[in-house]
């Protein structure tokens, strides 16, 4: 991954746009259908308009109070604004429909720059949480809503890869109401759903709109890169919990969401998976949004490779699953980056090599053209991908499990020492993090499907 010299325009654009607002959002009911739109302006010079519709189904709440979700859409434009701010990153963030308390201000600041810790890294911008930008805010205090919501109902975010389809599988038949949410559909993630037997009707769908302006700028030379999208998801989920009378969101974020992607910093490609920020959200939400709400992640207690024996369960799935982002437009795995890559090492004890090879269209630890990145995914190399894959220990420990079996002549594993990293396979395979934030009911399913 190349690191950009950007830090001298990133001081130019923040005296050229010295002031980002957050002007204001609207949503109305069409047809039964959830339309919001906000409104931002980047210095008074150019303006955003991005929108989500959520479409309507026969399992939300009859009479919905609309005063009772403007707290909600208000949020959606607080995480959306990120993305717009950062072409510039003016100093200056002004919010205008409703008032943020200090300790609000401060979590939406923590947000933004643990969210941005890539985007700031690749580009060479120096900054701290302090001086990248104050934020202000107008207008009345949200009040905390008081919609009724059922503890026996779960919202689970599906996006097409496995870690979403453990969650699914795990928890449908266990006598809660799981209701599938899918934020932009595409291929992999409706075959998730239809695959265990759902179908869109039964699930909460979200069409997020970006305004094609930003995507102007940035072939303009604005600054650009990644932001934390599943605070996004977050914000979104907590919505549809409302609209759909859910207690539950469950995540499939795993334990080793949480360790930097830069060793030594806190830059983290997974930041808004990572558990800091599941902790703070769920607090923000009970505090500031509706206390009856339970944001966690159901796989939090486990690791990649648990989630992965977990899933070689459900065969079903081998050929309907995606998480190669180059290939989603194409819904393909393309074979060439680390999530590619890391999925098939991460399958590979336990699935066979020749269902590896079909899934994925060759046998990737055979890919000599592989082998930069393997060394970022083996901690080899000095930084991991900024993709969203698993620690260096946990791709030593699968490749230690399937080398006993297949070693003879796999071209990325020459020259590489696996005996020693047997035991740590068997150590991961069986420990629980004990960091999360299941129920007692949930955290049984979880540990009675570990222990079967």
């Amino acid at each position: 991954m190349t690191v950009k010299n950007n830090h001298q325009h990133f001081l130019n654009l923040r005296k050229e746009y010295s002031f980002f607002e957050y002007q204001s959002y609207s949503f109305s009911f069409i047809n039964g259908n959830l339309v919001a739109e906000f409104c931002f302006s980047l210095s008074g010079k150019v303006s955003f308009k991005p929108t989500i519709t959520i479409p309507s189904r026969d399992f939300y709440l009859v009479n919905l109070d609309k005063t009772g979700l403007d707290n909600f859409v208000f949020h959606i434009g607080m995480v959306e604004l990120i993305s717009y701010w950062k072409a510039a990153c003016s100093p200056r963030v002004i919010i205008k429909p409703h008032k943020l308390n200090q300790d609000q201000i401060s979590w939406w600041k923590k947000l933004y720059f643990n969210g941005l810790g890539e985007f700031f890294y690749l580009n060479g911008i120096e900054t701290d949480q302090d001086v990248f930008m104050s934020i202000s805010s107008q207008g009345v205090e949200m009040g905390v809503s008081t919609t009724k919501l059922d503890d026996n109902k779960v919202i689970i975010p599906i996006g097409g890869g496995k870690d979403s389809v453990v969650t699914l599988e795990l928890l449908k038949n266990k006598g809660i109401k799981v209701i599938p949410m899918i934020v932009n559909p595409r291929e992999a993630s409706i075959r998730t759903i239809e695959t265990a037997g759902f179908n869109e009707n039964q699930s909460v769908i979200v069409q997020r709109k970006i305004d094609g302006k930003l995507l102007e700028l940035n072939s303009q030379g604005f600054l650009n890169g990644h932001t934390p999208f599943s605070a996004l998801l977050a914000f979104t989920g907590v919505l549809s919990c409302v609209i759909a009378g859910v207690s539950n969101i469950a995540l499939s974020n795993e334990s080793s969401a949480n360790e930097s992607t830069v060793p030594g910093s806190k830059i983290n490609h997974q930041y808004s998976k990572s558990f800091e920020f599941e902790d703070d959200f769920n607090q923000y939400v009970k505090k500031y949004l509706n206390p009856n709400i339970n944001y966690f992640s159901f796989l939090r207690p486990v690791n990649e490779l648990q989630i992965a024996k977990l899933f070689s369960g459900f065969p079903q799935h081998f050929n309907g699953f995606r998480s190669c982002n180059v290939g989603s437009s194409t819904d393909s795995w393309c074979g060439m980056c680390p999530k590619c890559l890391f999925t098939f090492i991460i399958l590979s004890p336990f699935v066979e090599v020749a269902v590896l090879q079909n899934i994925f269209g060759k046998d990737m630890l055979n890919d000599p053209t592989l082998e930069d990145i393997f060394k970022e995914l083996a901690g080899i190399a000095d930084i991991k991908p900024f993709e969203c894959v698993g620690t260096p220990d946990e791709v030593m420990a699968a490749l230690a499990k399937y080398s006993i079996n297949n070693f003879n002549d796999v071209v990325l594993l020459k020259n590489i020492d696996l005996k020693s990293k047997i035991k740590e396979f068997h150590r991961m395979i069986s420990e629980y993090n004990t960091e999360h934030l299941l129920s007692k009911r949930f955290e049984s399913i979880l540990k009675n499907e570990l222990n079967d």
